[in-house]
């Protein structure tokens, strides 16, 4: 087995989390609100790309069956990009 083959699982799971270090990057920078949209598409990509992948390229993303992968992964995406869109006011506001 060669390292590319490897690293091919982790791929997805690779992805998923580059775009939450994006997301932690727009925090850090006093965009919450912004941010935690980023993190709530990070859910949604990972939802998405456990139901579209086969098993052996999903990595870490494939945790328990897929249905329920992907239920959680969409549920939670969904909840937090609604709490993000619809939470106003708040000690972290800026501006």
């Amino acid at each position: 087995m060669t390292a590319r083959t490897s690293l091919r699982p982790q791929l997805a799971f690779g992805l998923v989390w580059a775009v939450v270090v994006a997301a932690m990057v727009r925090i850090t920078q006093y965009h919450w609100r912004e941010g935690t949209v980023i993190i709530a598409a990070a859910l949604l990509l990972a939802a998405g790309l456990r139901a579209v992948l086969p098993p052996e390229w999903t990595g870490l993303l494939g945790i328990r069956r897929r249905a329920v992968d992907v239920l959680t992964y969409g549920v939670f995406g969904l909840l937090m990009l609604a709490v993000a869109l619809t939470i106003t006011g708040g000690p972290l506001t800026v501006g």
